[in-house]
């Protein structure tokens, strides 16, 4: 009996590694990925896997930095307001790509890609006109916004009749009179679905406050 001709093959790379590992994610959740499963994908032995990444810790970061590499980086050339709104949007989609990935975004260990994506949003509000502080401000809202809005959508039910379902079942589960904001809150979200453009709406709120700081902190100085 023959034996498979070795030059037919795929190679063993780390980026095939981590590409194979993403893929499990998108469609089973971060949670079901482990060494053993993922070199089964990949027909290989166990062992075999940590010739390319060093840990599972090395292929979360490795993961994160795929995520990350599809995030936009603007051209310097750009205006302050549009340059940001892209990477926000940008960074919206890439993470609702991979659903998984705004959990393990603040991971200890970035690397090239991500950091460039945390520099972009940095250089552009400081070449924008913002002062040090202001900038700052300006990078931890559009984080919290982005990566919040991720985690917050990423267990959510994607249809608005089954958001309609979840909101009539924690109603049900609670005593609405202990919690009278709260559950207005919910009533309204029933009554009013979110539009689709929720995320770019509470964005430019984001930018207003911005523009509106810049211009009066230029106006002292």
């Amino acid at each position: 009996m023959k034996r498979p001709d070795a030059s037919k093959r795929r190679v063993l790379t780390r980026e095939r590694v981590i590409q194979k590992a993403i893929a499990h994610a998108d469609v089973h959740g971060i949670e079901k990925l482990n060494m053993r499963m993922l070199a089964g994908r990949l027909k290989c032995g166990v062992m075999s896997l940590y010739n390319h990444v060093a840990n599972k810790d090395d292929l979360l970061d490795g993961m994160i930095e795929v995520v990350a590499s599809e995030i936009v980086v603007p051209a310097p050339d750009q205006d302050w307001w549009p340059a940001i709104s892209e990477i926000a949007v940008s960074t919206r989609k890439a993470l609702f790509r991979h659903r998984w990935a705004a959990g393990l975004w603040w991971r200890g260990n970035p690397g090239p890609n991500k950091l460039a994506h945390l520099e972009s949003i940095l250089r552009v509000l400081r070449e924008g006109g913002f002062s040090v502080e202001l900038a700052c401000r300006g990078y931890h809202a559009l984080s919290m916004h982005t990566i919040g809005f991720a985690l917050q959508t990423a267990d959510f039910p994607t249809s608005a009749k089954a958001m309609a379902a979840a909101a009539r079942d924690f109603l049900s589960s609670v005593n609405p009179e202990e919690i009278p904001w709260f559950a207005e809150h919910i009533r309204h979200h029933m009554e009013h679905p979110e539009p689709s453009n929720e995320f770019s709406i509470v964005l430019d709120m984001i930018l207003d406050g911005l523009e509106k700081n810049r211009r009066e902190e230029g106006a002292k100085s």
